[in-house]
């Protein structure tokens, strides 16, 4: 007690948190930074319902939901549904003559070679999918009116199925929706208002059909799944003292919040890898690089994206199952059998080859003495010493000779030695990774020497030298915490919308007033649904794009148009750029058609600012011990320096050949390479500078 009358003072304020959190198959990663600039990390497994995962994870990480200030969150909850089809009862209704557009598709395999290799067949089966007349051209009039007599028999048929969902997609809706909406007020009145129904031209208004209607089938399905799923963990955070909207990651980079989750269910199916993507950018540029290419490499794939000038590469058409394809616009991830469990073998013809096989989590690799017997990357690495004999702080050990008597099925074959066959089978995965990089890369008109590689993930900056060197991509940088890099690119969005409209026109004859206007349509769209979301105007921008093609062409390409039209010559002109870097093609002298408008609507959300490290010019770089390695294009095993990350300060200089452990990952620096601890604590690693 206080003698001299004074009070005891103000309660000193608590420190309040962002929260992001990434559920993958194996584990759920958790990324906390407190307005005081501390960060946290844990990673706990995955469970079988990823909420429970999501709560562990943010004990594990010591969170009081009432101090936190903004939770994103990334999720494979859609992914897995789509990959294990393991849905509700939906079906379609769609405009008769067109049932069954959903297994002709485009008329194409997914290996043209062989004859006999069956497709995977629709989400909705033939019986679940019913049809009604009705007709409307292609300039939205109407022909035929939609039958509601044959709309309410529908109705009832699937009341008695029992079924969840809906999709109706007809034919032209595209243009006229009017159809689609009564079908969905009929099927409203009779199956309640708890069924959820998905329209096409409200999903995805594109000419396209097969495009169209998968798009909208995909929604249809994953909507009973995601509905509860969102509305679950936005109950059980604000029970434990969550005041704010739970935010969800989606495909394009952005988030939404569970009530938007619930319309647009689908543009979660690639939640999970956006979030590396846009993590990677955000590292390169903290280290003053615009483009970058992103690696994360875990145990069993690797994710592989590029970014630009600052802007990530997307695509607007991607699928999970190959002939079922999702075209709300995404970030564009190329995904490698490619990881730390990945298999080395031998095919017929007695060459070495590298997964996509995996040994997994269970039984995993040799090494882990799990069960597993046959060799993989984890296993070349401890047998080539670039990895210890325990992982994750020594919580788990791992059993050198198990990893050499699994090598041994490789070496024998080839007649080569145990470190030998390490050393190919490090190769050969780096070459199919590499290959990787080159399809995002050098593919689409970009050259790797202009980039940064930033690698990730639990094995991914034990392979990232190597993949740069064979590339010739001059720098690499490897995040501070590797193996939740992708938990904290969940912290980095914004609230995002994409809004469309098709437009055919001739360039040459298009109205600027006429195109401004349509833009000024979507824009309205857009604002509306931000407000619902809860966006303040002041932080609402909105991102203008016109995709355009050569007269003759199927396939557009989106060209940002900066501000007001006025003129349709700077977009045409950005076109023919855009164009000739993708295709290396372009043809001034050719008509051009505008295809579709769209308006990238964005509600912006407070973004982190990560603590800035004072650099010690005089910082130096104690190593805890040392270990021969193995290196490609030395004979002999090398002296290595072995340093703990968590005691590097911002500032040193480490001589290659060494590796840095942490609790996360494992970093290989080869020799007559050098890494630098910049003053966000990034590991830059510098090819040849030494």
């Amino acid at each position: 007690m206080s003698m001299d009358g004074a009070g005891p003072g103000p309660a000193p304020q608590r420190a309040r948190t962002r929260l992001a959190i990434d559920v993958g198959g194996t584990f759920t990663d958790v990324f906390v930074l407190d307005s005081n600039g501390n960060q946290t990390v844990a990673k706990v497994p995955s469970t079988k319902n990823p909420i429970d995962a999501i709560m562990n994870g943010a004990e594990a990480a010591h969170i009081d939901w009432a101090d936190v200030e903004l939770f994103t969150h990334g999720t494979t909850v859609a992914t897995n549904a789509l990959i294990t089809r393991n849905f509700k009862p939906v079906a379609m209704v769609t405009t008769e003559g067109f049932r069954d557009v959903l297994e002709i598709g485009r008329g194409t395999r997914e290996d043209p070679w062989d004859a006999y290799k069956e497709g995977t067949p629709p989400y909705v089966r033939r019986r679940d999918r019913f049809a009604v007349k009705e007709r409307i051209n292609f300039r939205g009039e109407i022909l035929e009116p939609l039958d509601e007599d044959r709309a309410r028999e529908i109705a009832r048929i699937l009341k008695k199925r029992e079924v969840h969902a809906v999709a109706v997609c007809f034919i032209n809706a595209y243009v006229n929706g009017e159809h689609e909406l009564r079908m969905a007020e009929i099927l409203a009145e009779v199956l309640g208002p708890d069924i959820a129904i998905s329209t096409s031209h409200e999903t995805h208004p594109e000419i396209f059909e097969d495009d169209r209607f998968s798009t909208t089938v995909a929604n249809t399905i994953l909507a009973p799944i995601i509905r509860p799923y969102a509305r679950d963990i936005d109950r059980r955070t604000t029970e434990a003292g969550y005041e704010a909207d739970v935010l969800l990651l989606h495909s394009g980079g952005g988030v939404m919040t569970p009530a938007t989750a619930e319309k647009y269910a689908a543009r979660l199916a690639a939640s999970g890898i956006a979030a590396g993507a846009i993590a990677s950018k955000y590292f390169a540029e903290l280290c003053g690089y615009q483009n970058s290419i992103g690696l994360d490499m875990g145990g069993t794939s690797a994710d592989i994206s590029l970014a630009e000038a600052g802007n990530i590469r997307m695509t607007d058409k991607w699928e999970v199952d190959w002939g079922h394809p999702i075209c709300f616009p995404s970030i564009e991830v190329l995904t490698i059998g490619a990881g730390g469990g990945s298999i080395s073998w031998l095919d017929k013809a007695g060459s070495l080859r590298n997964g996509p096989q995996s040994a997994g989590s269970v039984p995993g690799p040799a090494c882990y003495a799990a069960g597993g017997v046959e060799p993989t990357n984890t296993d070349a690495n401890i047998i080539l010493g670039r990895v210890g004999t325990a992982l994750a702080g020594g919580k788990k050990s791992l059993n050198r000779e198990a990893a050499l008597t699994a090598m041994q099925k490789i070496a024998d074959p080839l007649k080569l030695d145990l470190v030998e066959a390490s050393l190919a089978t490090l190769r050969v995965a780096n070459a199919n990774m590499a290959d990787a990089v080159r399809l995002i890369s050098i593919a689409r008109g970009h050259d790797p020497r202009d980039f940064a590689l930033v690698a990730f993930g639990g094995a991914g900056p034990l392979h990232g030298v190597d993949i740069a060197r064979e590339l010739n991509i001059p720098v690499v940088i490897v995040p501070p915490n590797p193996g939740v890099t992708s938990a904290v690119g969940c912290m980095l969005v914004d609230v995002q919308h994409d809004v469309t409209q098709m437009y055919f026109e001739d360039a040459a004859s298009a109205k600027p007033e006429d195109v401004e206007a349509g833009f000024h349509k979507l824009e309205l769209e857009g604002r509306n649904r931000l407000e619902r979301d809860g966006v303040k105007a002041g932080d609402m921008t909105f991102q203008r794009f016109i995709d355009m093609r050569y007269r003759g062409q199927w396939r557009s390409l989106a060209v940002p148009v900066p501000g007001e039209i006025t003129s349709i010559e700077e977009p045409l002109a950005i076109f023919h750029s855009e164009y000739e870097k993708a295709h290396n093609f372009r043809r001034e002298d050719f008509p051009v058609e505008i295809y579709r408008l769209t308006v990238r609507a964005i509600g912006v959300t407070p973004k982190p600012s990560f603590p800035k490290i004072s650099i010690d010019p005089n910082a130096q770089a104690v190593p805890k011990g040392s270990r021969e390695a193995w290196f490609h294009g030395h004979p002999t095993a090398l002296a290595t320096a072995l340093y703990d990350r968590e005691t590097l300060p911002a500032g040193v200089t480490i001589k290659g050949p060494a590796v840095i452990d942490q609790l996360d990952s494992t970093t290989v620096i080869p020799p007559g390479d050098v890494a630098y601890i910049d003053e966000w604590l990034n590991i830059q690693i510098r090819l040849g500078a030494a």
